[in-house]
């Protein structure tokens, strides 16, 4: 079955079942490899993409679900590292193993897109769901009050 949408601001097509996880498409259909597998509960925000500027867990979401609409993965950030949350993260040396970065990035960029003056609380909130093992979580938080600030200047 054909299942159309927008990945990364270009029409894809790809053949899966409907109830295929997003996750899986991407990575074994389209080849993007940036959207990590975690948990595929929809509980640690690994594989944290965006569905029409929201963030969803792509594990736990079917392919049928993205026909017609909008999805951007860690990818749509930028190729070469100079998207402001990516270079905040770099400056504030977030990654320690690096798995949960891209859904980390991703939830970051979705509460950027909404609110560009977050308070820690409003941070904490937004990055509820995403796991990190190795506890970077005040790296994290810092990272995005910079970005946050980079972006207000632009």
């Amino acid at each position: 079955m054909a299942t159309q949408f927008k990945l990364n601001g270009k029409e894809v097509s790809v053949q899966a079942e409907a109830d295929t996880p997003l996750l899986w498409v991407i990575r074994d259909e389209i080849g993007l490899t940036g959207t990590k597998f975690g948990c595929g509960l929809a509980l640690c925000g690994a594989c944290t993409v965006h569905l029409d500027g929201q963030p969803i867990r792509s594990c736990q979401t079917p392919v049928s679900v993205v026909a017609g609409k909008k999805v951007a993965t860690i990818e749509s950030l930028s190729k070469d590292n100079s998207h402001p949350l990516q270079k905040a993260w770099i400056a504030h040396d977030v990654p320690q193993c690096g798995y949960c970065q891209s859904g980390q990035l991703m939830s970051a960029a979705a509460l950027l897109s909404t609110n560009q003056h977050p308070s820690d609380t409003d941070i904490d909130n937004a990055m509820s769901g995403n796991i990190c093992r190795c506890g970077t979580y005040n790296r994290i938080r810092a990272a995005i009050h910079t970005a946050a600030a980079e972006m207000r200047k632009a």
